[in-house]
Order: structure tokens, then sequence, then C-alpha cells
């Protein structure tokens, strides 16, 4: 990698406890020109540890791990000012992890099944790291309708505050519409469906587009049946 590369590439944590996980993950994201990877934990004390200490762009983070889990990791990452720019990317095992939301709540920007396929992992990572959220419109809308219960409030604020316009445009965020796909569906710009999206981050204080799909959720602008 030549220095100009390695100044641009993305600087990448690997969080799990199984040794052989991290490796594979490691070999993977090592392939590629734009990626490196700066530490690997196996604890999810070991991650907020080392996201302080090799100033990474994102954390591919397992939620099942000892001493510190994952989402009590991404919590306190999302929470420290120093991190801000960090981003979390979750690793689950789909339909026998229930603590997706959660970590989506902690402030994750999206997350990954574990048998993803290599170039999947790579494009996902680029995803987050620019400042997009990894919302798919199929397994990851029912996941989260799936295990979104309870009275827990958001940590951002609720859509009321929103204009009709904004309301529609979170409608569609939350279905894991991109901004091409919402303009396309409203007859806006593209740059136009940005900026609508932008606003509504802003009047929300909503991290990034996962905490967009989960206001969208709690408050039950989109329901299951409707997806």
């Amino acid at each position: 990698m030549t220095a100009t590369a390695a100044a641009a590439a993305i600087r990448v944590l690997l969080a799990d406890d199984q040794t052989l996980v991290r490796a594979a993950f490691a070999m993977l994201v090592e392939s590629a020109r734009d990626m490196e990877v700066v530490g690997q934990a196996a604890t999810g004390r070991e991650a907020v540890a080392l996201a302080r200490t090799t100033r990474a762009d994102l954390v591919l983070m397992d939620i099942r791990m000892p001493d510190l889990d994952g989402i009590e990791a991404t919590r306190l990452i999302a929470a420290d000012e120093d991190l801000a720019g960090v981003r979390i990317l979750v690793l689950t095992t789909y339909d026998t992890d229930e603590h997706v939301v959660d970590a989506l709540r902690a402030g994750a920007s999206g997350f990954l099944v574990k048998d993803t396929r290599p170039a999947e992992l790579l494009d996902a990572i680029r995803t987050v790291a620019a400042g997009e959220a990894l919302l798919s419109p199929g397994p990851t809308s029912r996941l989260i309708a799936r295990f979104l219960r309870g009275p827990a409030a958001p940590a951002t604020g609720g859509p009321d505050c929103l204009s009709e316009r904004e309301r529609g445009v979170l409608a569609l965020v939350a279905r894991g519409l991109n901004n091409t796909e919402v303009a396309e569906a409203l007859g806006l710009s593209p740059l136009t469906a940005k900026t609508h999206v932008s606003r509504i981050m802003g009047k929300l204080g909503a991290r990034d587009r996962a905490q967009l799909v989960i206001v969208a959720y709690e408050s039950g602008m989109v329901t299951p049946g409707r997806l």
C-alpha cells in the first residue's frame, strides 16, 4: 500500500471473542486496498480501549463477548465525545440474537449476519465508514420489527416535530431506502432527499439513519404489517 493509499485507508478495529473469526476477518479486510486492520479485541472492554488508542474509523463489533458485551461497548464508544467519528458495525447470528435493536439504540450504525459473503462485508464496511447506515429493506427491517418491544423510549426525540413531507421521508428511510430510492418514490431530486434526511436527523438528534429507523418503529410510523 502506498503512503497516499494508507492515509486514505479505512481504519478497522475487529472485536470478537473467537480468535479464528478475528483472523478470518483480518485477512479479508487486509486484502482490500482501501482498508487496514488497526487492532483486534477479544472483549468489549478491549474494544473500547482500542477504539480510543488506535483512532479506528470503524469497529466491527460482535455482540456476545465476555467481560463487556458488544452492546455496552457500543454504548460507551458512542457516548464518548472523543470518539464521535467512530462508526460501529455489529455482527449478529440473526434469528438467534435478540439484542441487535439494543445495539442500534446504543449507537451502532447497522449490523451484519456472520455468514455474510466476503464482498458484502467489505461493501458494508465502506458504507458505514462513509457515514451511512447499513439498513437493507429485507432482513434488517424484519429483525427490527420482530424485536422492537416494550416501553423503552428512544434516545432521540419523536417525529411530532417533523413536517408532513419529512414524516414521509422518515417512513421510507425506515424501510431501508437510500436517498436515491427515497427521491424516486417521492418525485424529488437525490440532493433534496439527502437534505430532508439531514434535517430530520438534526431535528430528532439522531446519530445516523439507524437511529431514524428506531424512532420510526417506536413511534408507530412503521409497523411489521406495512413492510
